[in-house]
């Protein structure tokens, strides 16, 4: 599959040829579904915490005498069923991780991909660069006709780059070694460097 290369200005810059194997997929939302969620757990910080009967700050002392009353048999008041008592069963600090096989992983990655290339939300610049200037960077996006994309760079990120995007909206800048599938789903264009799309295939010969 053959993509033109643009540059930030918006002009042509060449062409590039992309791998079938990872931009050509027909892409399955099974998989997507499986990996997404596998981030979004391994992302979840699982500090829900209710206090049980035994770490409420409550008397032990039996409420009432057990017999004589004509009411029920209750000791602890620390017990589920009384105001102010412990949770029953509640939350407890836990991790949500879980596990995902690499090779789901990676192809979870190139059905992301091959998602973007397919609905036309691809784009490869020849080169992230830029003098750190916010306004500049948005008229150049904006000739692009980019307003929420994922912008993907080589091994390195150009800072002034990288600076300039940190203030616009809905632009979200990695490093090739960041890319993941649930930034490149949320995002409605993704933006490839040059540098980018030949590590990444390299990666997945």
């Amino acid at each position: 599959m053959d993509i033109k290369i643009t540059t930030l200005g918006g002009a042509e810059a060449g062409k590039v040829k992309l791998s079938d194997e990872i931009f050509g997929l027909d892409p399955r939302e099974d998989i997507l579904q499986r990996v997404v969620r596998w981030q979004l757990a391994k992302k979840q910080q699982g500090t829900h915490k209710a206090k049980g009967r035994a770490e409420i700050a409550r008397t032990g002392a039996k409420m009432y005498r057990q017999k004589g009353t004509g009411r029920a048999r209750h000791s602890s008041a620390r017990a589920p069923q009384f105001r102010g008592g412990g949770k029953a069963h509640g939350p407890v600090v836990r991790s949500h991780e879980h596990d995902l096989p690499k090779k789901v992983r990676a192809l979870g990655l190139k059905h992301a991909l091959s998602a973007k290339a397919k609905s036309d939300s691809l784009i490869v610049v020849d080169e992230l660069a830029g003098d750190g200037k916010t306004k500049a960077l948005m008229e150049n996006l904006a000739k692009l006709g980019l307003s929420n994309a994922l912008v993907i760079g080589g091994a390195e990120i150009d800072q002034n780059f990288k600076r300039a995007a940190s203030n616009i909206p809905n632009i979200d800048v990695l490093p090739v070694q960041g890319i993941n599938v649930y930034d490149i789903l949320r995002r409605g264009k993704l933006v490839l460097s040059k540098s980018a799309v030949e590590v990444l295939e390299e990666r997945f010969k």
